[in-house]
């Protein structure tokens, strides 16, 4: 397959390949950073099959100085992976409402983990429904996964390596917020309003719409046009390490699988009074 094919699967392929004698493991992860929780999306309806699993208490740690989604326990993590039926070397697919980023912050945790057959559905649940694909109300209980955590398999950030590479030659620190928030003009989350240092802004919408990507030359463009060029270290953040995980898929599609999250992203620079501020463009 593809390196894009490996990232993401379109819904008529997924269709064939839940209809197999061995389909994947679908992983339903809708959420909302404010508003109704996923799971009421989920009882609604849902892919057939796929086990409803929450970004905010299984996927990520409690919130705290770490951030607002952090790293997850790794027990706690195992034993929620096992409990959606995760198998050892079997594949998995996540998708999320349709803006991609749940669907990838996902995929991140999973591949982080060292499950590297997990790709994400492009569109999410819109694109499926609008392709005329069955939906379910259905609760499944599957049976139980043995799939084993072992965190290390994508490179993390905490704060002073994302300022560290933020401040070096050869280097690029992404901030993909909107700019506004970038630059400190306005914040409607954190306690803090600006950029880590040295950071480069690349808004989200730049490089992802809807939840769709485009193609990977494309995306090698946006992301050489902020600083990002062969062998550039490369990383990146955002409020809180969701939509940053969005551009990590976005750069392993552009052919950079060495980016780095800071999963604390702003919500953890914030956290110490002592770390610096950049505001401006």
């Amino acid at each position: 397959m593809s390196g894009t094919d490996d990232l993401l699967v379109e819904p008529d392929r997924l269709a064939a390949e839940l209809d197999s004698a061995d389909p994947p493991t679908l992983l339903d992860v809708r959420w909302r950073l404010t508003g109704p929780p996923g799971r009421d999306d989920y009882a609604v309806g849902h892919l057939p099959g796929a086990v409803f699993v929450d970004l905010d208490t299984e996927l990520c740690g409690p919130p705290g100085a770490a951030g607002r989604h952090p790293l997850p326990d790794p027990a706690a993590l195992q034993a929620a992976l096992r409990a959606a039926g995760v198998r050892t070397g079997h594949p998995v697919v996540v998708y999320d409402g349709g803006d991609g980023m749940a669907a990838a912050r996902a995929w991140w945790t999973l591949r982080w983990v060292g499950h590297a057959q997990v790709r994400v559905l492009h569109g999410g649940y819109p694109a499926w429904t609008a392709a005329a694909l069955p939906t379910s109300a259905d609760v499944p209980e599957p049976e139980p996964g043995d799939v084993s955590v072992r965190p290390g398999a994508l490179p993390v950030l905490d704060a002073g390596e994302a300022a560290r590479l933020a401040a070096a030659d050869g280097g690029v620190l992404i901030d993909v917020r909107a700019a506004p928030r970038y630059r400190g003009e306005t914040e409607p989350i954190d306690p803090v309003a600006g950029h880590v240092p040295g950071a480069v802004n690349l808004p989200a919408p730049e490089y992802v719409r809807d939840g769709r990507f485009p193609a990977a030359e494309a995306l090698r463009e946006r992301f050489a046009a902020a600083g990002v060029s062969d062998g550039t270290a490369v990383g990146a953040y955002c409020g809180s390490g969701v939509t940053a995980a969005q551009a990590v898929l976005a750069l392993h599609l552009a052919g950079r699988p060495d980016a780095a999250l800071y999963v604390g992203s702003w919500s953890n620079w914030v956290a110490d009074p002592d770390r610096p501020v950049a505001t401006g463009a």
